[in-house]
């Protein structure tokens, strides 16, 4: 039998006991979690808010519910992600102040991408963090780079299962567009995303290695910003990005 701590934080219980019930149940409702729970609608509302925000539900057309992808995700394979945040956070502070936008490290789980760290501008108007978001590979410009990562016969297999629906006007929704778009960066060292994942933000996005796995840097940022610096932020994401190749190489 378990003891219930002697300091326990309530709205912490609440938000963990909310989870086992969204997996359990695999939809919950405001009003369900408020009865169940003994707490105002309101409350229920802004906990189920802070679990979609971290990606541990997502919210459907019928104002329901659901387990959201970080409650499936698996545990990183290689460098724990906590050293390797603190081995590259220089680096991307480094190059958040020399483009004044924001840098996110990124990472590919299967046939999703997740944000491991990020470094925001200091601009008031900026992209924000994104850590331990979780998102489709083709839906980012980091995923497009981590995509472009794989092995012909890989990456035909991720296009063959891929559901490629429409988020804005510039959402590519055709599977031989995405691998010429991926085939275009690989040939530059960059990719980039304009407005196709969220209206008015652009980002710019190039692999490394290091230590054997492959990780993406990201200059993210709003596109009436951004696109006037586009050729100068994807220079020096190409610089960044063998900086880190030479320090994974011990160089």
């Amino acid at each position: 039998m378990k003891n219930k701590p002697p300091y326990a934080i309530e709205s912490v219980d609440n938000a963990l006991r909310i989870l086992q019930l969204i997996r359990d149940s695999g939809q919950v409702r405001v009003s369900d979690m408020a009865a169940e729970l003994g707490i105002a609608r309101s409350t229920a509302h802004r906990l189920l808010a802070m679990l979609v925000y971290r990606d541990f539900a997502v919210r459907t057309e019928d104002r329901c519910y659901r387990p959201g992808p970080a409650l499936s995700a698996r545990p990183l394979a290689g460098e724990p992600a906590q050293r390797l945040r603190q081995a590259l956070r220089p680096h991307m502070e480094d190059l958040r102040d020399q483009v004044n936008e924001t840098i996110n490290l990124v990472v590919r789980l299967g046939p999703q991408t997740r944000f491991l760290h990020t470094v925001e501008s200091t601009q008031l108007l900026r992209v924000g963090d994104r850590q331990g978001t979780i998102l489709p590979a083709w839906q980012t410009s980091g995923g497009k780079a981590l995509l472009a990562s794989l092995d012909d016969q890989s990456l035909a297999a991720y296009l063959k299962t891929a559901r490629l629906e429409a988020l804005t006007d510039r959402t590519i929704t055709s599977k031989p567009a995405l691998q010429a778009e991926i085939e275009a960066g690989r040939a530059r060292g960059w990719f980039a995303n304009r407005g196709e994942s969220l209206d008015e933000v652009t980002t710019i996005s190039a692999s490394f290695r290091w230590n054997a796995s492959v990780y993406i840097v990201t200059v993210a940022g709003p596109s009436s910003r951004l696109d006037r610096k586009f050729d100068q932020a994807a220079a020096m994401i190409a610089s960044v990005r063998q900086l880190l190749e030479m320090r994974a190489n011990g160089k």
